[in-house]
């Protein structure tokens, strides 16, 4: 059985995190930008999920007082199918009820039909739409949230 572990993400894994970024999104974020949320974002915590040390996936959350906000979460597209999105999701659950976040949100295409079936097992609900929020096809997204 392959080792699987999840933790904080580091600098040095920001190359392994591009490469799920890259095969996940249609605009994804560079390399400065991930080195900004974790250098300079007090807000930001972004974490990892490794298989046999090999990153297949990741996830980040902006924390402001008592309220989160889901940046990003993905998982290598070899590697979906296999719970880790939602074993990653579980971990930032119990992260944030751990620091007593009472409040989660997040922007989900409206076309990405099995994020918002994994979102919804944590609770999440649509609580309205944000039009041409994805700058690169102009689909609306979701905004899910759950109270914690």
């Amino acid at each position: 059985m392959a080792e699987m572990i999840i933790r904080k993400m580091e600098l040095v894994d920001v190359e392994q995190v591009l490469e799920v970024e890259r095969a996940s999104f249609a605009t994804p974020w560079t390399t400065d930008v991930f080195y900004q949320e974790i250098i300079d974002n007090a807000h930001a915590h972004y974490f990892v999920i490794e298989i046999d040390q090999k990153i297949v996936g990741y996830v980040g959350v902006w924390l402001v007082i008592d309220d989160a906000q889901i940046t990003n979460i993905a998982i290598a597209p070899e590697y979906r199918g296999h719970r880790l999105g939602e074993k990653l999701f579980a971990f930032v659950m119990q992260m944030l009820n751990s620091v007593g976040v009472n409040r989660l949100s997040l922007e989900v295409r409206v076309s990405n039909i099995a994020a918002q079936k994994l979102y919804r097992k944590f609770g999440l609900v649509p609580g309205g739409i944000r039009k041409n929020y994805y700058t690169d096809n102009g689909e609306d997204a979701i905004v899910m949230w759950v109270n914690l």
